[in-house]
């Protein structure tokens, strides 16, 4: 089926974690779809160096380099973004970290650190832009999550709890809003050939999904606007080594 292009041309987003990876893919994606785009990741360098790559696409690029663990940093990040398109319409909270080792060699700051980034700043990022999407009832937040959400997998125990937190938070979130005209999509691919991916332990890395046709299925999904919406999307691979 053809991605419907006129839905998303002009609609302004901000990305999260866009430092490589699928949230590069998911910003380039959407770039090839005519949107406008706030970029953001703690790799400040990195990060202007996409943006000068997207900017390419004609589109409008800003780039905000942003520690999504800290709650003020986040809080800035959205007065910036506001300040440049004064509506978000499109927020993809793709950032994420990925701790591995056993719980007994885990410590507070791992869990809080990890728990921040995959869970508290979608959750602030989703509700300081909410009340923008309501008001002009349009609105797409993708929260991407993981296998990892309906899975546990031995060394990877704060991981997959803060993944199973999103996925509760991102059902909630979508009962809460989806009468306003905003529409929240849950989207958890198995393992991605990123440098994240390098980190999952006893599996083929050649085999795991390719971060572009992820981040083609996430433009699928967000260019529907009429009645049809992909509530929670699970992705996976065809080898299964």
């Amino acid at each position: 089926m053809k991605i419907n292009s006129d839905v998303l041309r002009g609609k302004n987003a901000l990305v999260t974690g866009v430092n490589g990876g699928l949230g590069l893919a998911i910003a380039q994606e959407l770039a090839a779809q005519g949107c406008n785009i706030i970029v953001t990741s703690r790799h400040a360098a990195q990060l202007t160096q996409n943006a000068m790559e997207l900017r390419k696409s004609q589109v409008r690029i800003e780039a905000i380099p942003c520690d999504l663990s800290d709650k003020q940093a986040v809080a800035t990040l959205v007065t910036q973004a506001q300040q440049l398109f004064p509506q978000i319409d499109i927020l993809i909270n793709c950032a994420g970290i990925f701790p591995v080792g056993p719980v007994a060699d885990a410590t507070m700051d791992d869990f809080e650190l990890c728990f921040a980034v995959n869970v508290r700043a979608p959750f602030q990022l989703s509700k300081a832009l909410l009340p923008q999407m309501k008001a002009k009832s349009w609105g797409r937040i993708v929260n991407i999550g993981s296998s990892s959400a309906f899975n546990g997998f031995k060394d990877t125990a704060i991981y997959c709890a803060s993944k199973h937190a999103l996925l509760g938070f991102s059902r909630s979130l979508y009962q809460e809003v989806r009468p306003q005209g905003v529409r929240v999509i849950s989207l958890n691919p198995g393992s991605i050939r990123t440098e994240m991916g390098k980190k999952v332990r006893g599996q083929i890395f050649e085999t795991f999904l390719d971060p572009v046709e992820v981040a083609q299925y996430v433009i699928f999904a967000i260019s529907f606007n009429a009645a049809l919406v992909s509530e929670e999307i699970r992705l996976n691979r065809v080898v299964t080594q």
